[in-house]
């Protein structure tokens, strides 16, 4: 079975200590700006989306703490979800994944415009204006497994192309979002298939482990070097690893959703394994098998971590 729903996985990456980032020169708690004074991108880095999901706000931390500066443009970088994150217990990991709702499904602008309350919606409305200014935007996430980072990038060509020349090993995905709601890097221009605007959600490993510090912070300076914020002579030694040819993307076709809580994998997947036949079994749900949908089906972020009937356990695509 992958990823047991028992047992968390060991906190080998510490949460990183942010109080210096809370008085904010823009009015916003936790929002932090550094401008060029020349015409350019404006950049938006975002990390905590999930409280949990900190090797983002790590590589956040030691851009802001470098003294970086855009040369051209304006970088804001924004430490989202500081409630769920200030919950973050060493002993129960996987609790301050947020406070009342996911984050990261109420970008729908009726949600936003709406009455309804929540910490998560009102940090977004916190953050709205941001997001609503950005030309190229880098959500900074990580996963429930040991998995090699991966590129989330929804549907529109322009994401996918910008994904594919960061020079960076990773995973280009593509995919619609989710049925639950709109996510951040989906949210108003940022969906609009005649525009211009970048962005990109990046999964950079599992949630503690160094080497998801490691990935976060190469593909953030990668982000910056591209979007032409910075130039790649200002990135810092060691901070960029070896350039990459990605592999081709992979679509995602379909998702596996928890019909009950008997809901195991056939074997220890791990994400990205391709399954040379259509009609495979590669779970079990009460009783029934899992099968892939057709040949060299494609297994993206298989979990059963936060398993309860109704939530996706493993998305299935086709590479390009």
């Amino acid at each position: 079975m992958s990823g047991g729903a028992g047992k968390a996985h060991a906190v080998q990456l510490a949460p990183p200590a942010l109080a210096p980032w809370a008085a904010s020169p823009v009015g916003t708690a936790y929002v932090q700006e550094r401008t060029s004074g020349q015409a350019g991108p404006e950049v938006l880095l975002t990390a905590l989306v999930h409280g949990n999901e900190y090797s983002g706000a790590w590589a956040l931390d030691a851009f802001l703490r470098s003294g970086l500066r855009p040369r051209r443009g304006r970088i804001t970088a924004a430490f989202c979800n500081m409630a769920a994150f200030a919950r973050f217990d060493e002993n129960q990991p996987d609790a301050s994944r947020f406070v009342d709702e996911d984050f990261n499904r109420v970008w729908a602008a009726g949600v936003l415009d709406g009455a309804r309350r929540s910490t998560e919606l009102d940090r977004a409305r916190d953050i709205r204006p941001f997001v609503d200014r950005a030309s190229h935007l880098l959500d900074l996430h990580s996963m429930h497994e040991p998995c090699a980072p991966l590129l989330v990038t929804g549907l529109l060509p322009r994401n996918i192309a910008f994904a594919q020349s960061l020079g960076t090993a990773c995973q280009a995905i593509v995919d619609g979002g989710h049925a639950d709601g709109v996510r951040m890097r989906d949210h108003g221009p940022f969906g609009d298939a005649h525009g211009d605007r970048i962005a990109l959600l990046l999964e950079a490993g599992q949630h503690w482990e160094p080497t998801s510090l490691q990935a976060a912070r190469n593909v953030l300076m990668r982000f910056l070097v591209r979007s032409g914020a910075l130039d790649r002579q200002d990135v810092p030694a060691g901070w960029l690893q070896p350039d990459a040819t990605p592999p081709a993307p992979v679509q995602v076709t379909h998702r596996v959703v928890a019909r009950s809580m008997d809901f195991s994998f056939a074997q220890d997947f791990s994400g990205g394994e391709t399954i040379p036949a259509a009609a495979t079994p590669i779970a079990w749900d009460a009783g029934q098998p899992v099968l892939t949908p057709y040949d060299d089906c494609v297994l993206v972020m298989p979990s059963v971590r936060q398993l309860r009937p109704g939530v996706t356990t493993v998305r299935l695509g086709r590479r390009a």
